[in-house]
């Protein structure tokens, strides 16, 4: 604030947000000594090395890792709820073709939430178990959608598979490859949890309202469509699509900084000496490219970072290196943002948990720039 001994005090409005801190979170971190996202003050990347994601799960909404006997329980309740109901499976046949998937996802998870005749209930027995039916509804939503857009038949769930492994024979009608498996496994851990990123903190706002889960929810798919938080990711296939190949890049970035294009996939505001999770999600991806034998779309990939360190040193954050993952996978692009979904959840209902927890109605000032007191 700025004072004079003739004028009040003017606020000092901080845009976004930025450097804002709004309250405490046990969730997440980042390590500004090590650079590394923490979960729960587990770093990511060992997280994504050593654990299955439903393991992390469990970690964000209890605190500690599960043991084998709490991870079977789990992993048996999560396969239990897995197939949709017949009424959001008609919903969603009723949208048409030409719906973002993520007005599909947000609209599914408003009919799952209404069907629940617990939705209301706030307890945090009653919030984990609506936390553990979305965790396990989410990769049907995205599978039902994607094939019915390609007019490939429905496959239902198998009990018998783990989490991605399900994931990803829902989506594509067949058991993957152990490679494509642990490559799906560890983005998804990677994008579980962030802190008071923009959707986070939007799930944080409605619960403090003390609405349900599910609307917090709901709220976070919308705030996360945006390209300039979860969309980013299904921006940078795009930007590779319209590029071509690496030969290309120097002229295009030339061109896109002239116009002064914002070039998706690059920059983050926490982090300021790259994204950590970066390195684990390329070496995943390096797998698929060599697996795919796609060293076109690795050298695009490689050129475009170095192009943008050169001309202005910033440097890839998730989104960059899981498109072309997803994309490899077989995901169709406009997907790729509901899986942010699929992982997000996570992060969000323990937030939600968090919240309801220690709660106070989120509701800051604003400093009115319009018209002076006027009458008619």
């Amino acid at each position: 604030m700025t004072t004079s001994p003739t004028t009040p005090a003017v606020p000092e409005i901080r845009k976004g947000l930025a450097g804002v801190v709004v309250d405490y979170t046990a969730v997440s971190k980042v390590n500004p000594e090590t650079n590394s996202l923490l979960y729960r003050g587990y770093p990511v990347q060992e997280l994504a090395a050593n654990c299955r994601f439903e393991q992390v799960a469990w970690l964000l909404w209890h605190g500690e890792l599960p043991s084998a006997a709490e991870l079977a329980a789990f992993e048996q309740q999560e396969r239990s709820l897995r197939a949709l109901s017949p009424v959001v499976k008609r919903v969603i046949d009723e949208l048409p073709l030409s719906a973002h998937p993520m007005d599909v996802l947000r609209t599914a998870v408003s009919v799952i939430g209404a069907l629940d005749p617990a939705a209301s209930e706030s307890s945090p027995e009653a919030n984990l178990d609506k936390s553990v039916r979305l965790f396990a509804q989410l990769p049907a939503i995205v599978a039902y959608d994607q094939r019915r857009r390609r007019g490939q038949h429905i496959v239902e769930p198998r009990l018998d598979l783990g989490y991605s492994e399900n994931f990803l024979f829902m989506v594509f009608g067949a058991v993957p490859d152990e490679v494509t498996v642990k490559a799906f496994d560890v983005s998804m851990i990677l994008y579980a949890e962030h802190s008071f990123n923009a959707s986070t903190f939007t799930a944080r706002v409605v619960t403090s309202t003390l609405s349900d889960l599910y609307s917090a929810v709901v709220a976070g798919i919308g705030a996360l469509k945006g390209p300039l938080h979860g969309g980013a990711n299904e921006a940078v296939m795009h930007l590779f699509d319209e590029i071509g190949s690496a030969d290309a890049v120097d002229a295009w970035l030339a061109q896109a900084l002239v116009e002064k294009r914002k070039i998706m996939g690059f920059g983050h505001r926490v982090y300021k000496d790259g994204d950590s999770r970066v390195p684990t999600m390329k070496a995943a991806l390096d797998t698929l490219l060599a697996q795919a034998d796609r060293d076109d779309l690795a050298a695009l990939y490689d050129a475009l970072e170095l192009a943008m360190n050169e001309a202005k040193s910033i440097k890839p954050n998730l989104d960059y290196p899981s498109g072309p993952a997803y994309h490899l996978m077989g995901f169709d692009t406009l997907t790729f943002t509901p899986l942010f979904v699929a992982a997000r959840v996570t992060g969000w209902t323990a937030h939600i948990m968090e919240q309801l927890a220690s709660n106070s109605l989120i509701r800051p000032l604003s400093l009115y720039n319009g018209p002076d007191e006027r009458h008619l």
